[in-house]
């Protein structure tokens, strides 16, 4: 297994790293694909990005959450992506949607906030080109052909593009998958391997993954086979359930829903600790909307009424009361101070 070191600007080194420890699990040696960058310091963009809105203040405590939080609001037209930092949101990108629902469906934000991702296609289309750019839009690159990657990304389905750290993209094909370094625009050096359902720790270290029908995430370089049951009451209406955030260290995972008809879900409502396949008590009032994990071990717990900062011990820090106009947005990066 080969796991490429990358900063957040793509600069890579290579370091071979044992894989004994998956094989004896059955899973693929080389599965990870992982990359280790370096995050860039809280607000740090690679372009300087305009703001097409004035700013809204918010009673954001910088004690409590000093760092900067990504998030993508959903318009008639268009998504934009929204930059929160300190008390101020700012509207660092709009990004049309087109004549399909390709963008809307796949349209998303780097670990570190440095990046957009998307799919665009034609009305109907089930697939299409993938494009890239910095966060302020700028910078726009179409991904092209190139084995293992086909030229066409999916516009639906669970999670069609999965960041694997901040420039690497897993991007889920028709009978195979192909990890995209956006940095270079080209396919990535290292195997993505053969699992499902698929996501990483922002730092790319851990990860979280099914393997013939067995869910296991990466602890410490150990892999972990876990098993966790959703409630029942809630399950008939969706197929199945997923990772969708995974702590730095790999021993906890948030799960959410996966819609039956494949549009878009960012939302989790549990974490489960993948030693006990037992769920976490998250303090704080209000439905949970989804939970997010931080390189610096804070946890993010998104609430109808706000959200619940959390420690590395799932212990309260603080609450955070969201910008006006955010509600319907969806939190999809934290980048701490």
């Amino acid at each position: 297994m080969n796991v490429v070191v990358t900063t957040a600007r793509g600069l890579r080194t290579v370091a071979a790293l044992a894989a004994a420890a998956f094989v004896a699990t059955g899973v693929s040696a080389c599965g990870d694909g992982g990359s280790t960058p370096s995050a860039p310091a809280a607000g740090q963009s690679s372009a300087a990005a305009p703001s097409s809105a004035a700013p809204s203040p918010s009673d954001v405590s910088s004690a409590t959450l000093p760092g900067t939080r990504y998030y993508l609001a959903f318009g008639e037209q268009a998504a934009e992506a929204h930059v929160v930092e300190g008390g101020t949101d700012r509207v660092s990108a709009s990004i049309p949607y087109g004549g399909g629902d390709c963008v809307r469906n796949t349209i998303t934000i780097s670990p570190y906030g440095e990046r957009l991702a998307w799919v665009e296609g034609a009305a109907g289309a089930e697939a299409g080109k993938l494009v890239t750019t910095l966060i302020d839009g700028s910078d726009r690159a179409v991904i092209a052909e190139e084995p293992p990657f086909s030229g066409t990304a999916p516009c639906s389905g669970d999670d069609p593009l999965v960041w694997n750290t901040n420039d690497r993209l897993l991007v889920q094909q028709d009978g195979h998958m192909a990890l995209i370094d956006l940095s270079t625009r080209e396919p990535a050096e290292g195997d993505a391997g053969n699992e499902t359902l698929k996501w990483w720790a922002p730092d790319g270290r851990s990860w979280a993954a099914v393997s013939e029908g067995r869910p296991y995430a990466t602890n410490n370089r150990k892999v972990t086979f876990y098993r966790y049951t959703p409630p029942k009451a809630d399950a008939s209406g969706y197929d199945g359930w997923r990772v969708r955030s995974v702590s730095a260290d790999g021993r906890y995972v948030a799960v959410g829903w996966i819609n039956k008809d494949e549009t878009r879900n960012d939302g989790s409502f549990a974490v489960v600790d993948t030693t006990t396949g037992k769920t976490v008590d998250l303090p704080g009032d209000g439905a949970v909307r989804s939970i997010l994990f931080s390189t610096d071990g804070t946890v993010l717990v998104r609430r109808d009424n706000g959200i619940s900062v959390l420690d590395k011990r799932f212990q309260p820090v603080g609450t955070v009361t969201e910008p006006a106009g955010l509600s319907g947005a969806a939190l999809l990066a934290y980048v701490p101070a």
